[in-house]
């Protein structure tokens, strides 16, 4: 199985941290959030972990060379242009294990939530991708139907929304920043350009089988992107769960 974990972002909401190293750099409980990711996917089964690098990209690939792993971890390069999520997936895609699925996380998610459930979901599901969600306060959802099929996006805040599959009872979620695709849908989305995943799946999701997977209650979930939220984290985890 591969993994590809986001390390590319200018991490400009961990700013001053970030004005001298990538967010992935940034430190969690003594370690780097990039360390956390990966051994996060390497216990899940991956083989292949891609990681790709924009700002302070040396930082990172000097990191990776430097640390023992149990996977094999390759740098995808965006040193000349930042991506984003969905244009960095498929400028990796040749760096992939052909045929493989891709388990996909941010570097700036900490969570203790066992991903090989979210891996065991995606294969009796028999879905082209399954992303983690899960019922939040956020600025924007993803819209899912009863059984949890992918029918569209909103902004609460601008009023937009999207929609591309008839929905009798709309679920709203918030995406987790973990998720699982297939290889082939990967190789289908086009031509390295920028845009981002969510875009992908939406322009994409009518043609596909894109489900959910709720994150339940009980299981901690932070998105550490900002220098509040990376503090509420560590004081959570030093309370809770640091032994």
């Amino acid at each position: 199985m591969n993994a590809m974990i986001f390390a590319a972002g200018l991490g400009t909401r961990l700013r001053p941290l970030t004005n001298t190293m990538p967010k992935a750099m940034v430190s969690f409980m003594g370690r780097p959030l990039l360390w956390h990711a990966i051994k996060s996917v390497e216990k899940a089964g991956a083989q292949r972990v891609v990681v790709n690098v924009h700002h302070f990209a040396d930082t990172i690939i000097n990191y990776i060379k430097s640390e023992k792993w149990d996977s094999e971890v390759v740098i995808s390069d965006e040193q000349d242009e930042l991506l984003d999520t969905g244009g960095g997936l498929v400028k990796a895609l040749s760096l992939f294990i052909p045929n493989e699925p891709v388990l996909i996380r941010n570097a700036d998610i900490v969570t203790s939530f066992d991903l090989r459930r979210l891996i065991d979901l995606h294969e009796n599901s028999g879905s082209d991708a399954s992303l983690l969600v899960m019922e939040r306060q956020s600025s924007r959802y993803l819209i899912f139907d009863n059984g949890l099929k992918l029918c569209g996006w909103k902004n609460v805040q601008t009023g937009e929304k999207i929609m591309f599959r008839y929905c009798k009872e709309e679920k709203d979620m918030g995406f987790c920043g973990i998720h699982i695709m297939n290889y082939d849908y990967i190789a289908s989305l086009g031509s390295v350009r920028k845009f981002s995943i969510i875009e992908g799946y939406l322009e994409t999701g009518a043609e596909r089988s894109v489900v959910g997977f709720v994150l339940e209650k009980g299981n901690d979930w932070f998105d550490v992107g900002s220098v509040e939220k990376l503090k509420e984290a560590e004081d959570y985890y030093k309370k809770n769960v640091q032994k």
